[in-house]
């Protein structure tokens, strides 16, 4: 009878046990299926629609836009994407920039090496179809054509200035130097430009003026022609030029103002871009290659510090830009 009992009750427990273990089993197996559906509707799917997105992206770079990004739970998957495409469409937006900018770029620079080449030409042309037997004239057109060969020089030698400042190796050469001095020295340059225009140089002298700053002497020089012979240009007959320097903390304000026909508002922020002429036929019959304004800025930049200018129509126009003072 025990006998007959303990193999009734091990024949029993094996079917419960058969019963757990397929029980177990059986759970295992819809919870592994659950899973796997999961992963591959809400992750693995999600995962290839994102590597989907990046090869579209690849291929149409339109495509990289931050909306279309499939949303993922997994949160540092996420956020390298969203990351990686955020840089893609920043590159993109700067590629499209650039080719703007160089459209621009191709169209001004033509415009403004045609205008003195074409004049070259003309003046040629016409001293070899017979007129450099005529006195008088053949010496005048040799100088227009001489003036307008030196305008083509001053182009290039600005672009060359500009790209050699926009160049990231590009390093300032600070020196210590006199405010006072420079000054001198550039008006020295102009004097004989301002004359001509019956306008007269001067500065404002005073403490600030005594001032010794630490920038690159020869960049700065550029700055204060450019800005002084901007000024002469656009300055009214019988008027002035005037430099006025202010100590600002550890800084020198150094100003140019002109008694002018001044700038309206609208025109102002565009004034640094290159070739940006406020009156295209007036800036070219002056000679001007439309790119000192942007050399002054960059220099300006260059030594990490802001450049500015203020203008009121008929009364005069204001650059005004800051210097480290040496310690």
């Amino acid at each position: 009878m025990a006998i007959m009992f303990s193999l009734w009750f091990f024949f029993h427990l094996d079917v419960r046990l058969s019963w757990l273990l397929l029980i177990a089993v059986g759970t295992f197996a819809i919870f592994y299926f659950t899973i796997s559906y999961i992963l591959e509707h809400l992750i693995f799917r999600k995962i290839k629609l994102i590597y989907k997105f990046i090869s579209d992206t690849k291929a149409d770079p339109e495509k990289a836009k931050i909306k279309n990004i499939p949303t993922l739970s997994i949160d540092n998957v996420n956020e390298d994407v969203v990351d990686w495409a955020e840089r893609k469409e920043k590159e993109l937006e700067a590629m499209k920039l650039l080719e703007t900018y160089r459209k621009n770029f191709v169209g001004n620079i033509s415009h403004e090496l045609k205008t003195p080449l074409f004049s070259i030409q003309g003046y040629l042309h016409t001293l070899l179809d017979g007129a450099i037997y005529e006195e008088g004239i053949n010496i005048d057109y040799l100088r227009r054509a001489a003036n307008n060969a030196e305008r083509l020089g001053n182009i290039v030698d600005d672009l060359e200035q500009i790209n050699k400042l926009e160049d990231e190796s590009f390093v300032i050469e600070k020196s210590s130097f006199s405010v006072k001095e420079l000054t001198k020295e550039v008006f020295g340059d102009l004097r004989k430009m301002a004359e001509k225009k019956k306008i007269n140089l001067k500065y404002k002298d005073g403490a600030a003026l005594q001032s010794v700053v630490l920038a690159d002497k020869e960049a700065i020089r550029k700055v204060l022609s450019n800005l002084i012979v901007n000024a002469i240009k656009y300055g009214s007959e019988n008027g002035e030029v005037v430099l006025s320097f202010y100590e600002v903390e550890t800084k020198i304000l150094i100003e140019v103002s002109d008694t002018g026909i001044g700038v309206e508002e609208k025109h102002l922020k565009h004034l640094f871009d290159r070739f940006y002429r406020v009156d295209g036929s007036r800036s070219r019959a002056e000679g001007g290659s439309g790119l000192g304004l942007s050399i002054v800025k960059h220099a300006i930049e260059a030594h990490g510090e802001k450049i500015f200018v203020r203008s009121t129509p008929n009364v005069g126009t204001t650059f005004g830009f800051t210097l480290p003072k040496d310690k």
